[in-house]
C-alpha cells in the first residue's frame, strides 16, 4: 500500500484491519488450523449433547457429531482424499483455466483488451466490469474465475492497479451475486426452498409463489450497485491501492496500451468468430427441445445438466478461440506449443491447489459435524427471544444471515438451514415468504467479499498474487470491505424505500402476507 494514501480515520481502520489480518497466518495453515479447531469443538459441543431439531426434516434430532470418536476419526482418515478432490472449486477451477490459461499465452486476451480500452471510454471501463461481474451469475460460479484475472489484466493494460481491476469484478460477481437482469439457477433453487418452507405454514399461499418472485427488485439492483461498486474502486480502493509498482523479474510487467495492428485485428475477428460458433454448439445441446442436456419440466433452460456444467462448457468458449488466435499470430505452431502453454497454467496454479487440500478438510469437516445447522437454529432461536418487530425484526435476520454467511459459503445450504426456521416466523409477522427470501438474498450477496471461508475467496488470493506476492486474507479482506459495507448500506436503503412505495418485488409477489 503506498504510504501517500489520504490518513482518514477510514483509511486508518482499513489499515488495521490489513495489519491484523495478514497477521494471520498463511491461508494454507490458516485453513488447517480451522480444520483444527472444528475437531475440538466437535467433541466439546458433542461431549454438552448439543443438538437440535433439523428444520428441514421436522421431528429430526441433530446432533453435533465427534470427530474425536472412533467414527469420526475413521471419516477424517478414509475421507481426506475425497474431501480434497470433491472440494467445490477444485475441478471447475482447474479445467475452466486450461481455456483461458490458452486464450491468455497465446495473446488473445491481451489484444481483446487492448481493443477494448482504444475503443471504450476509460470512464465507464470499472463500471462496464462491475455489471459484467454481476451478470456473470447467469453462468453460475464461472464468474468468480473467468472475471478477477480479467480485469487485473484490463487495469493494468491502462496503466491502473491490476488489483483495484480484480476488486471491482470480485464485487460484482460476489457482492452483486443476487442481482440480475434474468433469471439465473438461483432463483429456482432458492425459490423451491421457500416454497417448501411457506407450505408448513401456509400451503395454499405456498402453492402460488413462483420463482421470479424477485425479478423486479433484482433488475433495479443491477444498476444501483454497478454505481455502488463504481465509486468504491474509484474513490476508495484505488487511491488507497496507489500507483502500481510491477516486479520486473515478472512476466507480468506493465503493459502499455497500443493499438492493434491489422494482423491482430483479422486474428481477433476470427477467434472471435470461432467463439460465436463454438457457443452455437453449445446452445444446440439446451435450447431445442430435443437438446442432450435441456432440462424437464417448467425452466428446462435454468433447471438442466447444462447449467450444471456452465463452468467446465467455459472452457471450450476460451480454448477454441484461443487456439485460432495463436494460429493465425503463428504464437501456435504446433501441439507442442498447446501443451507448453496447458502446462504452464497449471504451474501458475500450484498453489491454489495445495490451498484446496487444506480448505476442502475444513469445508468437509464444518458439515460433517452439523455445527451450520446447530448455529443457524441457534441465531433463528435468538431472534424469536428479543421480541423484534418491523425493520428492527429484518435488520436481525440480516444479521444473522450475514453472520451465518462468514462460515457458510453455499447460499443454497444456508437457506436450506434457514427457510424452514425463519419463513413461518416471519409470516407471523405478516412478511411474504417472497420478501423474505429477498432480504436473505441482499444480506447474503454484500458478505460474500469478505468471507473467508467462501471457497473461491482462496482463488482471489491466488490471482492477487500474481502482482502482490504478499497478499494474504488481512489485505484482500481491507481492500473488499469498503464495497461490503457500500453495498449493505446502499441496498438496505433501496429496500425499505421499496417497502414503503409498497411496490410488488416480483411478479405476482407482494411486501407482505395476508393471510
Amino acid at each position: 500500500m503506498e504510504t501517500q494514501a489520504k490518513k482518514s480515520l477510514f483509511n486508518r481502520f482499513l489499515t488495521m484491519v490489513e495489519v491484523i489480518g495478514n497477521k494471520l497466518p498463511h491461508p494454507v495453515t490458516l485453513f488447517a488450523i480451522m480444520a483444527g479447531i472444528v475437531i475440538v469443538l466437535s467433541a466439546i459441543l458433542s461431549s454438552l449433547n448439543v443438538q437440535v431439531e433439523n428444520p428441514a426434516e421436522p421431528g429430526e434430532v441433530l446432533q453435533v457429531k465427534n470427530l474425536l470418536s472412533a467414527e469420526g476419526i475413521n471419516y477424517m482418515v478414509s475421507e481426506m482424499v475425497n474431501n480434497f478432490i470433491n472440494f467445490a472449486p477444485l475441478g471447475i477451477v482447474l479445467a475452466t483455466m486450461l481455456g483461458i490459461g490458452v486464450a491468455e499465452r497465446s495473446g488473445l486476451i491481451s489484444a481483446a483488451l487492448r481493443g477494448l480500452v482504444t475503443s471504450v471510454p476509460k470512464r465507464l471501463i470499472t463500471a462496464t466490469l462491475v455489471f459484467a461481474g454481476i451478470m456473470s451469475s447467469l453462468a453460475a460460479d464461472a464468474g468468480y474465475i473467468v472475471l478477477p484475472p480479467l480485469g487485473a489484466l484490463l487495469f493494468i493494460a491502462i496503466g491502473r492497479h491490476p488489483l483495484a481491476g480484480m476488486a471491482a469484478a470480485f464485487a460484482g460477481v460476489s457482492g452483486g451475486f443476487a442481482a440480475n437482469i434474468f433469471i439465473t439457477a438461483s432463483d429456482p433453487m432458492l425459490g423451491e426452498l421457500t416454497r417448501q418452507a411457506a407450505a408448513t405454514f401456509d400451503p395454499a399461499y405456498a402453492a402460488n409463489i413462483n420463482i421470479a418472485m424477485n425479478w423486479y427488485f433484482l433488475i433495479a439492483s443491477v444498476f444501483v450497485i454497478t454505481l455502488a461498486g463504481t465509486y468504491v474502486t474509484e474513490k476508495i480502493v484505488e487511491p488507497r491501492l496507489g500507483k502500481y509498482q510491477a516486479d520486473k523479474t515478472r512476466d507480468e510487467a506493465e503493459e502499455k496500451i497500443s493499438y492493434l495492428t491489422k494482423r491482430e485485428k483479422w486474428a481477433l475477428f476470427y477467434s472471435g468468430l470461432a467463439m460465436f460458433i463454438t457457443i452455437a454448439v453449445i446452445s444446440l445441446l439446451v435450447v431445442p427441445e430435443w437438446g442432450p442436456m435441456r432440462g424437464d419440466g417448467d425452466n428446462p433452460i435454468i433447471q438442466s445438466p447444462f447449467m450444471n456444467s456452465l463452468g467446465i462448457l467455459i472452457l471450450f468458449v476460451f480454448l477454441i478461440p484461443g487456439l485460432v488466435y495463436g494460429m493465425i499470430m503463428r504464437n501456435i505452431k504446433s501441439d507442442k506449443d498447446v501443451a507448453h502453454q496447458l502446462t504452464d497454467t497449471m504451474a501458475s496454479m500450484g498453489m491454489f491447489i495445495v490451498l484446496a487440500f487444506t480448505a476442502g478438510q475444513f469445508v468437509a469437516f464444518f458439515n460433517e459435524t452439523n455445527m451450520g445447522i446447530v448455529l443457524g437454529v441457534y441465531g433463528a432461536e435468538f431472534l424469536e427471544s428479543v421480541n423484534l418487530t418491523g425493520i428492527p425484526l429484518l435488520l436481525g435476520f440480516m444479521g444473522i444471515t450475514m453472520l451465518i454467511n462468514l462460515f457458510v459459503g453455499s447460499a443454497s445450504a444456508k437457506w436450506a438451514i434457514m427457510a424452514p426456521v425463519f419463513i413461518p416466523i416471519m409470516m407471523q409477522f405478516n412478511y411474504s415468504p417472497e420478501f423474505i427470501q429477498l432480504t436473505y438474498r441482499v444480506a447474503d450477496s454484500t458478505t460474500n467479499v469478505i468471507s473467508p471461508l467462501m471457497p473461491y475467496f482462496a482463488i482471489i488470493i491466488a490471482f492477487a498474487q500474481k502482482y502482490d506476492k504478499k497478499m494474504g486474507i488481512g489485505t484482500l479482506v481491507s481492500v473488499m470491505l469498503p464495497y461490503a459495507i457500500v453495498f449493505t448500506i446502499v441496498w438496505t436503503i433501496m429496500l425499505f424505500i421499496w417497502m414503503a412505495l409498497g411496490i410488488d418485488i416480483g411478479p405476482g409477489s407482494p411486501i407482505y402476507y395476508n393471510n
